[in-house]
């Protein structure tokens, strides 16, 4: 297959994570242990507080591994970004920020392992807005990552929180990306089934909430230049808008809250394709446009689309669509025309 794709969504777990200094390890701070190794592939489990949160193979951590696989799936670069189990917002923040700074150094590592077929998504406390800006200017300013992976909450604040909002000037201050990705869903108490179902449906639920808190806290009024994309397409978002624009006209305190309308404002984000049917990736382009889309895979977990640059080619879409669909979006998210500009001049 042509490798022309830039892949926005996928992860890495780090082959080992730093003993804790001092006497008693923190409570939630992961280590990874051996596990029977699978296909030919060496695997470890993830284990926080002692149980065994996911078993990763070692194409978590592992480029050379990685690199073999983008051909097949029609990538020729893959950003990576922490597994988001890892962001870690519940520890203290004394205690995820050098969490957080070995997970950034590890993703800087392994884009510079790659020459340059990897770019990186780096982290943040923001747990502790103070630790997170300095963090922020670390890993842009010294690092060199492509941007920075969120959570679709924070401790349960709303992306759309004037709490936050400091993060997010920084942000588009610093020309600095934001992927934000499902984490610690809300609604798990609704579902009946195994705990996969937190990946397979409320995931999903959380991104699309996340994405209406920026409309209806009108962030990208007050920061029109800010970058933001939101993983499995927006998750319930799409459902959600045409209701939303809806209230919007019928309501005047919803009128009055939102300054611009919601489908105005829907199509300054961004979105990946990571929807498992090109029937739905048509409908998100009709609802966002062509130029929002990017795409996404979840690599290398199971749960993930192995043929992204298939899904885009199904869709039927003219030369200039399908062309942005499966890289021109992504380097215009992530700066690379821009940064062509300046070099250039």
């Amino acid at each position: 297959m042509n490798c022309c794709g830039i892949d926005i969504h996928a992860h890495v777990v780090p082959g080992h994570f730093p003993a804790w200094l001092d006497r008693q390890i923190p409570q939630g701070w992961p280590a990874m242990v051996e596990a029977p190794a699978r296909a030919g592939h060496c695997h470890r489990h993830v284990v926080i507080d002692g149980k065994n949160y996911r078993t990763v193979s070692d194409h978590c951590w592992n480029v050379a591994r990685r690199l073999t696989d983008l051909p097949e799936m029609g990538i020729a670069t893959q950003v990576i970004s922490p597994m988001p189990e890892l962001l870690s917002y519940w520890l203290p923040a004394g205690t995820a920020q050098p969490l957080v700074r070995f997970l950034n150094e590890t993703i800087a590592a392994m884009v510079a392992e790659s020459n340059g077929v990897l770019q990186g998504f780096g982290a943040v406390p923001l747990q502790d807005m103070n630790l997170a800006l300095a963090e922020l200017d670390y890993l842009h300013s010294h690092l060199h990552l492509s941007g920075v992976e969120i959570g679709s909450h924070i401790n349960g604040i709303p992306l759309g929180d004037m709490r936050l909002r400091p993060f997010f000037e920084a942000c588009a201050e610093r020309d600095i990306p934001v992927f934000v990705h499902a984490l610690k869903p809300t609604g798990m108490d609704r579902l009946v089934g195994p705990a996969q179902l937190q990946q397979v449906l409320a995931y999903p639920s959380d991104v699309g909430l996340a994405a209406t808190s920026v409309i209806t806290g009108n962030l990208l009024e007050s920061l029109p230049a800010l970058r933001l994309a939101f993983s499995h397409g927006g998750g319930t978002f799409a459902s959600l808008l045409p209701r939303l624009q809806q209230g919007w006209l019928v309501f005047p305190d919803l009128q009055a809250s939102i300054q611009t309308a919601p489908v105005i404002q829907a199509r300054q984000l961004y979105f990946d394709t990571l929807v498992f049917d090109p029937h739905t990736l048509q409908h998100l382009i009709q609802q966002f446009g062509a130029s929002q889309l990017m795409l996404g895979t979840d690599y290398p977990f199971n749960f993930r689309e192995k043929h992204p640059a298939q899904q885009v080619l199904a869709c039927q879409l003219n030369d200039a669509d399908r062309d942005a669909l499966l890289s021109g979006n992504a380097e215009r998210f992530l700066g690379f025309a821009s940064q062509q500009t300046r070099i250039s001049t």
